[in-house]
């Protein structure tokens, strides 16, 4: 028998050795850095210092921000040394915090947001329901297109979505009703550079990757993109997973970019170039909607730090990079509703016996994800999870 794309996903998988950020529920205290261990989370500060593992000061920091900015060698030694601890739960027991009293908080102050258009199959759909036979713009395919989000509304998952406003055409404010989501890959950037960063060095700068949600809303959007932005259309709210997957652990997850026409410009090229062979799965109060895959992606991660630095932008640590929605050719593998709906076209039901064409208040949308291990099973990259809220 085939196996499906959600076959892939295990229910309750293992998540590495992700690190997040937690902090005390309803009583004071400092966030700390944990580990997802089970039904518990490791202490992994309180762990560095009593067993005189590497960085206890980074790791006791009240954020990833310290250790983002250490740079890849001192990423490796720590993910080494939690792995080998992880490998031995029984001595854990004195460094869990149990999940009761403690809630995942943003694991990283976000630098700068960078989303990107990465996905072919995304592009041209976009691109088709804009215009029926229009096809991807002519500069696509030469290098990634992207756009500067918004830093300051980028949210940890589980926080909540207020719908927004705006201008929906002329002399038309009020609140979408065209409200999207979009699943993405998030890239976690950390390091300092001064000038450009060539590919062979690209992914030196990527700490690891989150789980994305750029909520959209599509008709604001559609409005206000003549002939710039997104702006209000997206500078609402962008969720991420709370847990930061280390790249290192992605190893058994890389994979042959796509062929492409025309070749991309030489410094887009080189052994850098791969993709991440990751299955998405996006649930919409509960119901599976689609399993975008992530190998599918046109441009890679180190193509879109060696283009975002090429004009000399530097880069800091805590930037993050969104690889835009990630679609597949089939429609089960679409990563947003625009998509899926094709442009609010058609509306689809949910098992409850109610029908969508976009997001309704109270809505939740869930995307979770896993990619293959070396030894050939798989892991969680944790999940990106959002509840819509009415308009003020």
């Amino acid at each position: 028998m085939t196996r499906t794309a959600a076959d892939l996903l295990p229910p309750d998988p293992p998540l590495g050795t992700a690190l997040g950020v937690v902090a005390g529920s309803g009583r004071p205290g400092p966030s700390r850095i944990v580990a997802p261990a089970g039904t518990a989370y490791i202490d992994v500060g309180t762990l560095a210092a009593a067993q005189d593992g590497p960085y206890p000061t980074l790791l006791a920091e009240p954020s990833l921000d310290g250790l983002l900015a250490a740079g890849r060698p001192a990423w490796r030694e720590v993910r080494e040394w939690l792995a080998s601890w992880l490998a031995d739960p029984e001595r854990l027991a004195p460094y869990a915090l149990p999940h009761a009293g403690v809630v995942p908080v943003l694991p990283f102050t976000v630098a700068d947001y960078v989303d990107f258009f990465a996905c072919e199959q995304h592009a041209a759909n976009a691109a088709a329901i804009a215009k029926p036979g229009a096809t991807v713009t002519p500069n696509w395919k030469h290098l990634p297109v992207g756009y500067h989000g918004r830093a300051g509304t980028v949210y940890v998952s589980g926080s909540p979505v207020l719908r927004p406003s705006g201008q929906r055409g002329p002399g038309d404010l009020g609140p979408t009703r065209a409200l999207d989501f979009e699943a993405e890959l998030g890239f976690v950037l950390g390091g300092t550079t001064s000038g450009p960063v060539p590919l062979e060095e690209a992914l030196d700068h990527v700490f690891g990757v989150v789980l994305l949600n750029d909520w959209s809303a599509r008709d604001i959007q559609s409005w206000e993109s003549r002939p710039l932005g997104p702006l209000l259309g997206k500078s609402f709210a962008t969720s991420v997973s709370a847990w930061v997957t280390p790249l290192d652990e992605l190893a058994g997850a890389w994979t042959e970019p796509p062929a492409r026409d025309p070749r991309p410009l030489p410094y887009l090229l080189g052994k850098a170039d791969r993709g991440l062979d990751v299955t998405l799965e996006v649930r919409l109060n509960g119901d599976r909607l689609s399993t975008p895959p992530g190998g599918d992606l046109y441009w890679t991660p180190a193509q879109l730090v060696t283009h975002l630095t090429t004009n000399g932008a530097p880069i800091r640590p805590g930037d993050l990079l969104g690889s835009g929605t990630v679609s597949g050719p089939r429609r089960d593998q679409r990563g947003c509703l625009l998509e899926l709906t094709w442009g609010g076209r058609d509306e689809f039901a949910l098992s409850d016996g109610t029908t969508r064409h976009y997001l309704h208040d109270g809505d939740e949308v869930s995307i979770v994800a896993s990619a293959p291990r070396p030894d050939g099973g798989r892991f969680s990259l944790g999940e990106v999870r959002g509840t819509v809220l009415p308009a003020d």
